[in-house]
């Protein structure tokens, strides 16, 4: 049987897992990145990001011969693109990545080949995609084909949920969307169902504004109840009890590559209509900035009856357990304090080595020289934490165990 062979576009958070599995199922899998440092650690058996189960998984494949990196492209059977789509500083979708992978791929097409587009995109993307492949190759028309196929995992999940959970294909014609299928249904255990392109794009990006909505009621309703005097993550806990009512938790803000993002996606397409999703999307960046002014005002209060105190930042990643700092609240109120240039701060991220800006210390260090704690991260770590002589100001739950 002869190996059909796959190019992952993107050896990032999403790309290497993919690329690792599929190399595990039995593929001939290639592994592009721009970062030839990227290139060169998972050439080596490595990996050089922070995710459960994927070092071993990559050691193995790359041993096997069935996974190696490069950064640029050649002939495949199947193309994947898992580029990020971040946005630019007016929250327009930026497609750089997206459109630099297909023309890096572009000279490698040949009759035969499907292309599969993982990376979150604008309703109307892949169609973009297509006529622009066309444009350059007119001769593969009607002869390659073209599918969206979003992820949808949840960090430190990912191999998992990749075998998992439920896809949505949307090809652009009737066999892609069959060709996805086939590919997928050789290592996803999820049902996969099909649709069209634009239905699949606005999927994902409905699956997360969603998500980003429910998450704004319980962010505004810590404000609330702040002001109320009421602890919330009790009060969510007793809500929580009615039948019909499911209040998340709040935290920090909201971040990633994926819940942060993507209503950004509807509210620039749709910019008359999605008033829920921006109002949403502006509740939890408030939610940032109202953490911040909760800190300053503590240390004011602090300074009033002792002394300047230390601060220790626990935390700097979007979500608990992971090294991922993009689009991460807790970092951003980091970042804010650190460049005010009037506090004493400590800088606590188990989960990561070193940091550009900031000089990293442990938790010991943190709870020996610290007055103040400051949680914005739930990290696993942080939850047995004794700190009684000072003040503590948890954002994010990690002292409400009785109440999760």
């Amino acid at each position: 049987m002869i190996e059909q062979k796959v190019v992952v576009m993107g050896l990032g958070y999403i790309g290497l897992p993919t690329a690792a599995l599929i190399a595990s199922k039995g593929f001939l899998v290639r592994g592009v990145d721009v970062d030839q440092s990227i290139v060169d650690v998972v050439n080596s058996g490595k990996i050089h990001i922070v995710e459960p189960d994927l070092d071993q998984l990559v050691k193995n494949e790359v041993a096997k011969g069935s996974l190696k990196a490069n950064i640029i492209p050649a002939e495949s059977d199947i193309f994947i693109i898992t580029v990020p789509t971040p946005f630019k500083d007016n929250n327009e979708p930026d497609l750089k990545y997206v459109n630099s992978a297909i023309s890096m791929i572009i000279p490698f097409l040949r009759k035969g080949n499907l292309i599969i587009i993982e990376s979150t995109s604008p309703v109307g993307t892949t169609m973009k995609i297509s006529e622009h492949i066309f444009r350059q190759i007119p001769e593969l028309l009607d002869h390659i084909h073209i599918a969206y196929c979003p992820e949808r995992v949840l960090p430190g999940k990912i191999l998992y949920e990749l075998e998992s959970n439920d896809r949505v294909i949307g090809g652009m014609d009737e066999t892609s969307s069959k060709l996805a299928r086939d590919f997928y249904a050789k290592f996803v255990k999820g049902e996969l169902h099909l649709t069209n392109a634009k239905t699949a794009e606005m999927c994902k990006l409905v699956e997360n504004s969603s998500r980003d909505v429910s998450i704004s009621f319980a962010n505004e309703l810590s404000i609330i109840c702040d002001k109320a005097d009421i602890n919330v993550w009790e009060l969510i806990k007793l809500a929580n009890k009615h039948p019909r009512v499911n209040i998340l938790q709040p935290g920090t803000g909201v971040g990633g590559h994926c819940i942060a993002v993507d209503p950004w996606f509807l509210i620039s397409a749709y910019k008359k209509d999605a008033k829920l999703i921006r109002n949403a999307r502006e509740i939890n960046n408030y939610k940032t900035e109202w953490v911040i002014e909760k800190i300053k005002k503590t240390v004011s209060d602090f300074k009033k009856h002792k002394h300047q105190p230390t601060i220790a930042i626990m935390g700097l990643s979007f979500k608990p357990d992971i090294d991922d700092l993009r689009q991460s609240p807790a970092l951003y109120v980091a970042k804010k304090l650190y460049l005010e240039k009037k506090f004493n701060l400590l800088f606590v991220e188990p989960n990561i080595k070193e940091h550009e800006e900031f000089q990293l210390c442990d938790i010991s260090q943190a709870i020996n020289k610290s007055d103040i704690l400051v949680y914005l991260v739930a990290h696993q770590q942080f939850l047995d934490i004794k700190f009684k002589n000072g003040i503590t100001l948890d954002f994010c739950g990690v002292n409400q165990k009785d109440f999760n």
